[in-house]
């Protein structure tokens, strides 16, 4: 079966390959539109006029199921999108809920762009799931730009990182799919205080169920 996987940039790529190490036997179409990068300072009607027709290209492509590998997307238009593309769309979005049930310091931080952080869907998550805990919301505005140039700023994951140990958070969530790739760099310098979670692995689980439901 072939599937697709959309993201803004190369974010989309660690989730590519946690899907083919997963499930090898599918055939991945990855397309990504960095020519409008990034995607994490747009307004929901640009996300959508941008990431439409990339999906629908998807779909001519012969793809049954799409992974928006987008936080940015995910929380803002995914709504809008089902609307319009005919296969099954699988979200990807900040891990609010389990972040709340794995901390016990009462505290977490969610990395996540601006885009994100602004969403309805974000608020809901926290409102719903993070009731009594202090949800940090550092400023990553710079990470995915960082990352796709490849212009690693060592200090500044550094920095961050260890203002919100410091600030308590226990659990460290990754709200976009570019900061999968310095998840390693955070874990050692969190070691001891933080654990770091990203959504590939229940993705991943609803991908198959979805794939179950088409088989």
């Amino acid at each position: 079966m072939k599937i697709g996987v959309f993201d803004s940039g190369i974010g989309g790529l660690s989730v590519v390959n946690a899907i083919k190490k997963e499930l090898p036997e599918l055939d991945i179409v990855f397309k990504n539109d960095k020519e409008h990068l990034p995607y994490g300072s747009k307004t929901t009607d640009q996300l959508l006029s941008l990431s439409r027709p990339v999906l629908e290209s998807l779909v001519d492509d012969g793809c049954e199921v799409i992974v928006i590998a987008c936080n940015s997307v995910s929380t803002n238009i995914i709504d809008d999108l089902r609307e319009v593309i005919d296969v099954p769309l699988i979200a990807m979005e900040p891990m609010v809920k389990p972040a709340a049930e794995l901390t016990k310091t009462n505290t977490i931080a969610v990395c996540a762009t601006p885009a994100t952080l602004a969403s309805n869907r974000y608020r809901f998550l926290k409102e719903e799931y993070a009731k009594g805990v202090k949800v940090l919301e550092p400023n990553c505005s710079n990470w995915s730009s960082m990352i796709e140039n490849n212009e690693i700023d060592h200090d500044n994951i550094k920095d961050l990182t260890n203002k919100v140990c410091e600030e308590g958070a226990d659990v460290i969530v990754l709200g976009c799919t570019h900061y999968h790739w310095i998840e390693e760099e955070i874990a050692q310098i969190a070691q001891g205080r933080a654990v770091i979670i990203q959504p590939e692995k229940p993705v991943i689980e609803q991908l198959k169920r979805v794939l179950e439901q088409l088989s």
